[in-house]
């Protein structure tokens, strides 16, 4: 996807530097820096919930893994519970 952003013209020049001397392109340095950006802050939030929070963030990260497909009769449910 193609989007246009105005980077002033200081920025733009550093950039360009930076570039020559990580050979990189313009574009994947962007891309890093906003991937590293959004991993900083995704942490920072993490670190700022609470206990619960935490546990509850967990607990939806493993049901997203789950296999939807795989189920599980109540009897077996009901003898683990036992």
């Amino acid at each position: 996807m193609r989007k246009l952003i105005d980077i002033d013209q200081t920025t733009l020049t550093k950039l360009k530097f930076i570039s020559v001397f990580e050979n990189a392109s313009v574009k994947s340095l962007i891309e890093t820096a906003v991937q590293s950006f959004i991993k900083n802050k995704e942490l920072e939030r993490f670190n700022n919930l609470t206990d619960e929070e935490k546990e509850d963030l967990g607990m939806l990260l493993l049901m997203q893994e789950a296999d939807i497909e795989d189920t599980v009769s109540r009897d077996e449910i009901m003898k683990a519970l036992q």
